[in-house]
């Protein structure tokens, strides 16, 4: 059954309604809730424990609805787009007053893992480094760092903010499904935000099913590609195969700069030889993932290869697998063929099942 709400530019009309019924129609026009009658099954249950897949339904929900902005306009999807691999296609995304956010939005497949199963440490306990210089790690405080922040979503109060999605008529039945109480509340916000992107697993590109015993799905060109990626170039060395290539722990600097004009992690704990580093950000589906680094410099993978093939700089903090045994900056000098087959290995990162599939797409429906 579908639920109606109606997003106004300036104002949000709420009328209490049954379902199939419309909303009064604002200057933004009508948006339709339109979730099935079953449900999507996003994690395996354990026990008989379904509330997994109901917290991940509804953070969803929360995760494309704009009324997390302070203005209604902006969602965590607005920069986190399912096509482009829970990334985003330009440099530096647009905030909710239609200001640049500071850094790269990164994609989010396998952001807790591959786990099939609902945990709620998966969310709540620590793990991988978080954003770009690594200032979390832990899943369900990264949530409210976007929606609290002044230039990206603008809501200073989240208790605010709980009230206010309190007021539209299909939240309290979905806190209730996933919580047992229809109560909205900032934890609950988070920890279900937290289940929906736990959810989004990357475990079916051509390289996944490559390691899952289907040797031969690999052409000529592709599998030189890995040949080369995991051994005369070491890319594996900071995108560890043995988590299939999707890498969130280190935080390193590969050399971008010789002078920092953003000093990533060094900033979070003012030690200076953390200046220039950031997190190793994860390859699942960065063929689609473009533009690439920290400040989306680069706008293709062959700009990336060429950045490690001359162009790694000698910076203050530039990590070691970047240098010679003599010291001097390792520059890798990628014959063009070579660099050709390293990207049609990347190019097998890709999952389409994931990008296309309908319970991790935007479940508010234009009318």
């Amino acid at each position: 059954m579908k639920k109606l709400l109606t997003i106004g530019a300036l104002a949000v009309i709420i009328f209490a309604a049954v379902s199939c019924h419309k909303n009064t129609v604002t200057p933004a026009g009508t948006v339709t809730l339109d979730l099935p009658a079953g449900d999507y099954h996003y994690f395996s249950t354990r026990f008989s424990d379904s509330s997994g897949n109901a917290r991940a339904t509804l953070g969803r929900v929360l995760f494309y609805d704009g009324h997390l902005s302070l203005n209604n306009t902006i969602s965590c999807a607005s920069c986190h787009k399912q096509s482009l691999g829970f990334a985003d296609n330009v440099a530096a995304s647009v905030g909710y007053a239609g200001r640049l956010t500071k850094r790269n939005s990164k994609g989010i497949l396998n952001i807790a893992g591959i786990d099939s199963f609902y945990r709620p440490e998966l969310v709540s306990n620590p793990g991988k480094a978080l954003f770009w210089d690594g200032r979390v790690n832990i899943l369900k405080s990264l949530v409210s760092r976007p929606i609290t922040n002044h230039v990206e979503m603008g809501i200073d109060d989240l208790d605010a903010l709980a009230a206010k999605l309190s007021a539209l008529s299909f939240y309290p039945p979905l806190f209730q499904k996933a919580y047992g109480s229809p109560e909205v509340t900032p934890a609950k916000i988070s920890e279900s935000i937290s289940a929906f992107m736990a959810a989004i697993r990357s475990n079916n590109s051509k390289f996944d099913q490559y390691l899952q015993n289907n040797p031969g799905i690999l052409n000529a060109q592709e599998y030189q590609g890995m040949v080369l990626f995991n051994t005369k170039y070491n890319c594996s060395g900071c995108h560890h195969p043995g988590t299939q290539l999707y890498t969130f722990s280190d935080i390193i600097d590969i050399g971008l700069d010789q002078t920092y004009s953003d000093i990533g992690a060094g900033a979070v704990n003012n030690i200076s030889s953390n200046d220039g580093k950031f997190v190793v950000p994860s390859l699942s589906n960065v063929a689609l993932t473009a533009p690439y680094m920290h400040d989306g410099r680069f706008k293709t993978l062959d700009e990336v290869l060429d950045h490690y093939s001359h162009g790694i700089k000698n910076s203050p903090n530039l990590d070691p697998i970047f240098l010679n045994a003599d010291s001097t900056t390792l520059q890798m000098n990628i014959p063009s063929q070579e660099k050709a087959a390293i990207i049609a290995f990347l190019n097998t990162l890709t999952d389409y099942t994931t990008i296309n599939d309908v319970k991790f797409s935007n479940p508010f429906k234009v009318k």
